[in-house]
């Protein structure tokens, strides 16, 4: 405990020294990280938070890594591309935290799940704050953790305040162990300032989860003698509670009672504390004549993914049958599995039942409840619980029932799923199924296609297929690929849309737009269900010779082909489903104009759907639809 509170005393120096930009301090709270983290064996997985100094000395990690960190230096963790504790690392076995706090506890169950899964007697060390048991992530993920059996260690640090909101406005019970009740979990309460309390009940907690692998919330009670951070400073914390847990700090308390029992004498403190300060001189001292990090722009966008080769897999043999866009899919996913036997397949409904699309029809008996599993109603928590696979080496795909659903689970997506390589080089091996699209009368909460949410978004792969062929091969990829892949399938093409289809396992690439007709009066570019309505637009329209693309793939996009046939036509149309504002038409328009100016007869026009929510009603859907414009406005643009 003395290394962790040693290296926060020089870093209080080194703030006012305007050496570094921030602190989180947690001193009074080291027995808590100290004490778990020396229960847990090498290989167990801990994920911290700010406070928890104490887990990463434990765990031996040299000071000059941790000082490279927080100076953004190479030597870190990060390569300069996050700060302090915002880091994880699997040489070491711990897991950071990013800002939102919540998601990091799905995380915990999903490395906890791939422990289960692979029959491994292991468990999984979780922190929070007591602030952080009012986000929905927490009850998600203890409610995850519960309904699996994971073993999952949920460490609360209750140190009285969320920033500077006090216990008693944060929550309306008495104890935070007492809500383990409720998700049907063991809980306990630990003094989290006595470290032979914290040591000798967790060691006890840990090997029984080992031995009966199950959940337990421990609420540690402790306090937090500073700010939030150095600059919020304590001023809103009465007097008298700063002096009664000052006689409570845990090093001073198992000073004396080392002392009293005749352990250590004050000669031999002083001696170790000497050496824990040179080491800390020492280890400053290196990451201080590091150079500051530099890096090229090549190196940030090549780190945004994990790298991935694609490599063709043609079909065995030739044959085929002729099947619909939704067994295409099934297709891709039954054969997938087959290949990857670390694969889970993970979402509402989808075990027993088969989905409600009946998509995963037959998936339980063949490959078992540990690999098809039907998840509680908690996006959020699901999603980061594939992150957590994927870093203990299992892949997920997870299906959100309907693409509407996302929003309940965007924060893991944006923020986790999509920056987590990049921050520090861990991947995220999850294909996210979007069911989605308008024409099947399901209103406003069951229509959307709302693919540009994510093509924003740097670190994810967006693909939207419009054919059987298509689907199956680009699931079959979205699999092998090792990085986030939201993968868009229109509800009104499931079973509407047929075509012939090897029977075989194989691949197709991401970023290959189809070439669907070949022209030279416009390029008609779009995807999903809008490529069946310009295929139909244009067989009534014979006399107008389109060149369209279906461009598959969103991100990455397939911009050699969108530029090349708008230099061979002159003329543009980009049709999209969703409506215009904002739209992956928008951008692709901008791209053209900046690239293809001068090939240009005539301005470029976008094509959507209107500017409001998608209605229920038959004629309000139809209306409200971009098909019956993109008729009127093809001719015109044919005409121009």
């Amino acid at each position: 405990m003395l290394k962790p509170r040693l290296i926060e005393e020089k870093m209080l120096i080194l703030l006012r020294q305007g050496r570094i930009s921030k602190w989180f301090s947690g001193i009074g709270q080291e027995a808590i990280s100290v004490g778990v983290t020396s229960c847990l064996q090498s290989d167990e997985y801990v994920l911290p938070m700010h406070r928890n100094l104490g887990v990463f000395t434990t765990k031996e990690v040299p000071l000059f890594r941790l000082f490279s960190q927080w100076q953004g230096k190479k030597s870190g963790f990060t390569k300069g591309r996050d700060r302090s504790f915002h880091f994880g690392t699997q040489e070491y076995k711990i897991i950071g935290m990013i800002s939102h706090l919540g998601p990091q506890l799905g995380v915990a169950d999903g490395i906890a799940l791939a422990h289960q899964f692979r029959k491994e007697k292991k468990i999984t060390a979780v922190f929070t704050g007591e602030g952080g048991t009012s986000e929905g992530d927490f009850h998600e993920a203890l409610n995850i953790a519960s309904v699996w059996d994971l073993p999952v260690l949920f460490c609360v640090e209750n140190n009285g305040y969320g920033l500077s909101t006090p216990t008693r406005e944060q929550y309306n019970c008495e104890n935070i162990a007492d809500r383990g009740k409720g998700y049907g979990m063991e809980s306990h309460i630990i003094d989290g300032n006595n470290i032979i309390e914290v040591y000798s009940k967790v060691s006890e907690i840990a090997e029984s989860m080992r031995e009966n692998p199950r959940p337990v919330l421990i609420e540690f009670k402790t306090f937090r003698m500073r700010g939030h951070e150095e600059a919020s400073g304590t001023k809103y914390v009465p007097e008298e509670l700063l002096d009664f847990w000052e006689k409570k700090d845990p090093i001073e308390n198992l000073k004396k009672h080392l002392l009293s029992e005749g352990i250590l004498t004050e000669e031999k403190i002083a001696h170790q504390e000497e050496l824990i300060k040179a080491e800390i001189s020492e280890h400053l001292k290196m990451a201080d004549e590091e150079e500051a990090t530099s890096s090229s722009l090549e190196d940030e966008l090549k780190d945004v993914y994990q790298e991935f080769e694609y490599k063709e897999t043609l079909p065995e043999t030739t044959q085929k049958e002729e099947i619909r866009f939704i067994d295409a899919i099934s297709q891709g996913l039954r054969q997938g599995m087959q290949r990857n036997e670390n694969l889970i397949l993970m979402g509402q409904d989808v075990a027993d039942y088969g989905g409600v699309f009946k998509i995963t029809e037959g998936f339980l008996e063949e490959f078992g409840k540990e690999r098809i599993k039907n998840t509680p109603i908690c996006e959020s928590g699901i999603i980061s619980t594939a992150m957590g696979l994927s870093i203990n080496g299992v892949k997920s795909v997870v299906e959100l029932q309907f693409s509407d659903f996302v929003s309940s689970g965007f924060n893991p997506i944006v923020n986790y799923l999509a920056k987590v390589h990049y921050r520090w080089n861990q991947n995220a091996d999850v294909v996210l199924r979007m069911p989605c699209g308008a024409g099947v009368q399901a209103g406003p909460f069951h229509s959307q296609t709302n693919e540009a949410w994510f093509t924003k978004t740097p670190g994810l792969k967006v693909i939207y297929p419009a054919f059987p062929y298509d689907a199956k091969g680009l699931m079959a990829n979205a699999i092998e690929d090792p990085n986030p892949v939201l993968f868009f399938e229109h509800k009104a093409l499931y079973r509407s849309i047929r075509q012939e289809v090897p029977t075989d396992y194989y691949t197709l690439p991401f970023g290959k737009a189809a070439h669907i007709k070949k022209g030279d009066d416009v390029s008609v570019i779009t995807y999903g269900a809008g490529v069946h309505w310009a295929m139909e637009v244009l067989n009534e329209n014979s006399n107008i010779k389109a060149d369209l693309l279906d461009l598959r793939s969103l991100q990455p996009l397939d911009k050699e082909a969108i530029f090349n046939s708008v230099k061979k036509t002159g003329k543009v149309i980009i049709l999209q489903e969703d409506s215009l504002f904002g739209g992956i038409a928008s951008d692709i328009s901008a791209m053209i104009s900046e690239e293809c100016f001068e090939f240009l007869d005539a301005p470029i026009k976008r094509v959507a759907s209107k500017e409001t929510p998608i209605p229920f009603s038959k004629n309000l859907e139809d209306q409200y639809l971009a098909k019956a414009e993109f008729a009127t406005e093809l001719e015109k643009i044919v005409a121009y």
